[in-house]
């Protein structure tokens, strides 16, 4: 008499759930890399590495150590792998590998892959993917070749293309890890130094999605209503902070104020375009009025564009909320936009992941209030910055302890990560079984 055995199933891992499994698992093998021997100058603590590697496989940039001088070359190109991997996702390079052996991508790897671009549909991704990395190699080999005009007739031929390099792959996935103590405080006036890095860290945070309709379609109006979105904000954006930071700041000697009137210029929009994604700075960031810490606060919050290699709410949730504050006072039950309408379940997605944005941010700054001692404004700035990947810091990053770092590193994590869960959950639909009267509340 044959045996019937009950095969037991694999358990069903949501699409997210592997990714952040995966993202988590990089920073493990990134912190045991970071900790080898012949990978620092001088022996690091494992909560230096583990704090490395979180900051850099999120693309943050926060650093407890200064990279150029605590890591050695392999240790320098441990983070910039980690970079690399973290900005683009795991899952492109997966499908790059699976394409160059000649193996089929089944349709479980191209969910994994819809997640970690955060699209809405599986069709097409193979050749976003192949375009993703085209567009990727090509503005880091440019903007390094660009670079290496600046520092290799500084350092030499082998630590000058070396710098160039790391600083294209760091400005591209806008991570702002940077081999200098000061950042790129040196080159505050450099017009290559100035064009080339913005240039970078701005194709980057404008999105997969935006690169791929841009190189597809190449005509405005046939351009997706997201596309035109991001196009239209991000350049906003950029004047807005660029202009706003060059009239608060100019006469401040911490920054502006001691520099020559074209250095201040180039600083301000060096510093206007880095401050909602890459992290690199020019100019003294601890020094910065307190109008300007909280403008920055808020642009990091607005962060880049989905599917980009920056964080933050990204620049279409703003604009959405800003759309909708607009319709609601003219009492517009939708809105419309670029001859396209917008509906009530766009505007509930935007507005749980602003909320659930700004509970995050307020509990983990409410937690650093609670067990490290320091000026509130440096903590609600290091706060936002590691929620938005940003980078940027008022000089407190080196002063937290066990507990502070803790805090900083899970805040970057969900900052990376945590938008791809919560993308999924907005994405399911469930069928309502029962349904139940209108009801009022009175607001305001």
């Amino acid at each position: 008499m044959a045996r019937i055995y009950s095969k037991r199933q694999a358990p069903h891992l949501a699409p997210p759930l592997v990714l952040i499994l995966i993202y988590a698992g990089l920073i493990v093998l990134g912190c045991a890399a970071l900790k080898l021997p012949f990978a620092t100058t001088t022996p690091i603590t494992w909560s230096d590495a583990a704090f490395t590697a979180t900051s850099a496989v999120t693309v943050t940039g926060l650093a407890v150590v200064d990279t150029g001088s605590a890591f050695t070359l392999f240790g320098q190109a441990v983070v910039m792998l980690l970079i690399q991997l973290g900005g683009l996702g795991l899952m492109t390079f997966a499908v790059l590998i699976l394409s160059m052996f000649g193996l089929p991508v089944g349709f479980t790897h191209r969910l994994y892959l819809r997640e970690d671009l955060n699209q809405t549909s599986a069709t097409d991704l193979l050749a976003l993917t192949r375009m993703i990395l085209k567009v990727v190699f090509i503005c880091e080999f440019v903007g390094a070749a660009l670079l290496a005009s600046v520092f290799v007739p500084e350092a030499g031929w082998g630590e000058g293309l070396w710098q160039a390099l790391f600083h294209s792959v760091s400005a591209f996935n806008n991570a702002g890890f940077a081999l200098f103590p000061d950042s790129l405080s040196k080159w505050v006036g450099n017009p290559i130094i100035n064009l080339t890095i913005p240039a970078l860290y701005i194709l980057g945070g404008l999105g997969f999605t935006v690169a791929s309709d841009i190189w597809r379609v190449r005509r405005w109006h046939r351009f997706s209503l997201h596309t035109k979105l991001m196009l239209v904000g991000t350049i906003a954006l950029l004047i807005w902070s660029a202009l706003a930071f060059g009239i608060m700041e100019w006469t401040n000697p911490g920054t502006l104020g001691s520099l020559s009137w074209s250095d201040r210029l180039w600083a301000s929009w060096f510093q206007g375009a880095t401050t909602r994604t890459a992290g690199f700075n020019t100019v003294e960031i601890g020094n910065l009025t307190d109008g300007t810490s909280l403008m920055f606060m808020t642009l990091m919050v607005i962060g880049a564009g989905s599917t980009s290699t920056g964080g933050g709410i990204k620049v279409t949730t703003f604009i959405v909320l800003l759309l909708a504050t607009v319709a609601f006072f003219r009492q517009r039950s939708s809105i419309q936009v670029f001859g396209r309408e917008l509906g009530l379940d766009q505007v509930m997605k935007v507005l749980a992941l602003s909320i659930i944005s700004v509970l995050l941010i307020l509990c983990a700054l409410f937690a650093l209030l609670l067990c490290h001692e320091g000026d509130f404004l440096d903590l609600a700035f290091e706060t936002t910055s590691a929620f938005g990947t940003v980078g940027l810091s008022r000089g407190i990053t080196g002063d937290f302890d066990g507990a502070g770092r803790a805090i900083i590193m899970a805040v970057m994590f969900v900052g990376r990560v945590g938008p791809l869960t919560l993308g999924f959950l907005l994405a399911t639909r469930r069928p309502r079984r029962i349904g139940y009267p209108a009801g009022t509340v009175y607001l305001g």
